[in-house]
C-alpha cells in the first residue's frame, strides 16, 4: 500500500507540531509548512524520516497552486490536509485597524480556502481525502479583544460545513477541531501575562486545566483515519468542557 501523504500548515510548533508528530509516528509522510526555516529544520530533525519541511508563507496565495502541484508531482497524491496555520491579535475592537483585520482574515481564512481548493482538486480526482480545519473557542462563544480572530474562526466552521456538503459526494471528508485553551508556548505566554483571564479560562473549564497539544493531535489523527469514515461537516470541541462550562 502507498504511504499516506499529509500536509500540516504551521507544522513547526505548537498544535501543528503535535499533529505532525502524531502523523509521523503512525507512518504518515508529513509535509510541514511554515515561514521560519530555522524552526522548520528543528521540527524536521525531531520528527525524523517521515517528515518533510517546506518553507512557505500560506498568505502567498499566488504561489499556492505551484506549491501543491509540486508536492503532487513528487509524491503522486495528497491524502490529508490540516489547516492549522494562524495568527491572533489581542486588541480592543475599537482600536483594530482595517489593515490588521484584513491580515488576520488573509492568514486564517483566505489562505485556508486557497490551499484547500488546490489540494481538494487532487482529492476529488482520486475520490479520497480528509481535510481538517482548526477552529477555536472564539467561534463557540463571545471572546473579547479578538474580533478579527473570532471572525476568521467562525468563518472556518462555515467553510467546513459548506465544503463537506460539496466535496463529500466525491469521497472527500471535511471536518473541524475547535481546541479549547491548550498549553502551547504562545497561549501560555498570553495567559500568564493576564492572570484574570487565565483564572476565567480555568474556572469555566470543567476539567480545571489547560489541554495538551497531543489532545488535538489525537483527534486530528482520528479524523484523518479510516475510523472516522462516516464523519464529515463536524466541529469537534476538544476543550475539557470549556464550551459548555459555566
Amino acid at each position: 500500500m502507498k504511504k499516506k501523504i499529509a500536509i500540516v500548515t504551521g507544522g513547526s510548533s505548537g498544535i501543528g507540531l503535535a499533529i505532525a508528530k502524531k502523523f509521523t509516528e503512525q507512518n504518515i509522510h508529513t509535509i510541514i509548512l511554515g515561514r521560519g526555516q530555522e524552526k522548520l529544520n528543528e521540527a524536521a530533525s525531531l520528527l525524523g524520516a517521515n517528515c518533510e519541511a517546506i518553507a512557505f508563507d500560506v498568505t502567498n496565495l499566488g504561489g499556492l497552486p505551484e506549491l501543491i502541484t509540486g508536492i503532487i508531482k513528487k509524491h503522486g497524491h495528497i491524502d490529508i490536509l490540516v489547516n492549522n496555520a494562524g495568527i491572533n491579535l489581542k486588541k480592543s475592537a475599537l482600536e483594530v485597524t482595517d489593515q490588521e483585520f484584513q491580515q488576520i482574515i488573509l492568514t486564517n481564512l483566505t489562505s485556508v480556502f486557497a490551499i484547500t481548493r488546490e489540494v481538494a482538486k487532487n482529492m476529488v480526482e482520486r475520490k479520497s481525502g480528509s481535510i481538517i480545519n482548526i477552529s477555536s473557542m472564539a467561534a463557540q462563544y463571545g471572546l473579547p479583544f479578538v474580533v478579527a480572530y473570532a471572525a476568521s474562526k467562525t468563518a472556518i466552521e462555515g467553510i467546513t460545513r459548506t465544503l463537506a456538503v460539496e466535496l463529500s459526494p466525491h469521497g472527500v471528508r471535511v471536518n473541524s477541531i475547535a481546541p479549547g485553551f491548550i498549553a502551547t508556548k504562545m497561549s501560555s505566554t498570553a495567559l500568564n501575562g493576564d492572570p484574570e483571564r487565565k483564572q476565567k479560562v480555568l474556572s469555566r473549564t470543567p476539567m480545571g486545566r489547560l489541554g495538551d497539544p497531543g489532545d488535538i493531535a489525537n483527534t486530528a489523527y482520528f479524523l484523518a483515519s479510516d475510523d472516522s469514515t462516516f464523519m464529515t461537516g463536524t466541529v469537534i470541541p476538544v476543550d475539557g468542557g470549556n464550551s459548555i462550562g459555566f
